[in-house]
């Protein structure tokens, strides 16, 4: 279990989180829901220790970064390195065998190729790999299904409940509401750098309908279409 406190972070003037308190329990898929901007990545730049802030992080089992594999956004690679040379400097780093990596290759991915050549949806899926064949009891994925095709979307649900089911924590963020309400046991929305509301699965369309309040209406004439 990870629990928050308090957290606070602030660019210049721009306070970009306002105070985040939340407990994310292991054994469930906790979710970030919140429009472009409303601070999920930075939450999770400091859940990982990635950029310094103010307030509290308490994890039960010791120092977070030691259990931690963290998928960011989008994902960074040397550019001489293939997918396999990759997947075995993970294992090497975080000390642990490597495997057959065909057999792990669950996304059939070119390992041959150069990880830096490939499409996002693919340097999303080779991170994906690495952080699996790290053996972590705590995950933070950032926007996993953006980018990627639908029958791999697919995929890595399946791969989220099966960390579920052997008591990972887990923590997820989307700004489509559909994909999180599909995955996840509860439910954080983030707006303007607060938690504006934590919901349980039946309250997830109420959820829902708050993000959607807002003056939606197009003017196309302004394009003189």
């Amino acid at each position: 279990m990870i629990k928050l406190a308090n957290i606070q972070k602030q660019y210049g003037n721009n306070e970009v989180l306002k105070g985040i308190s939340m407990t994310i329990p292991a054994g469930e898929i906790t979710g970030i829901v919140g429009a472009n901007g409303a601070g999920k990545t930075t939450l999770f730049n400091c859940i990982a220790g990635i950029i310094p802030f103010f307030g509290d992080i308490d994890y039960d089992d010791g120092s977070l970064r030691e259990h931690l594999g963290f998928l960011p956004t989008n994902p960074v690679y040397l550019s001489k390195l293939t997918g396999e040379e990759y997947l075995r400097l993970i294992c090497l780093g975080a000390r642990q065998p490597v495997p057959d990596l065909d057999l792990c290759n669950v996304f059939k991915l070119p390992l041959h190729r150069y990880a830096a050549e490939y499409s996002t949806g693919m340097k999303k899926k080779l991170a994906i790999t690495g952080i699996l064949l790290q053996k972590n009891d705590v995950f933070i994925f950032d926007e996993p299904f953006n980018g990627v095709d639908i029958q791999s979307n697919m995929l890595i649900q399946d791969l989220l409940q099966k960390l579920k089911y052997h008591g990972k924590t887990i923590l997820i963020s989307s700004h489509v509401f559909s994909t999180l309400a599909q995955t996840c046991d509860v439910l954080h929305h983030l707006k303007e750098g607060r938690i504006h509301r934590t919901a349980l699965p039946d309250e997830f369309a109420a959820v829902e309908a708050d993000m959607a309040q807002g003056d939606h209406s197009l003017d196309l004439d302004v394009f003189d279409l």
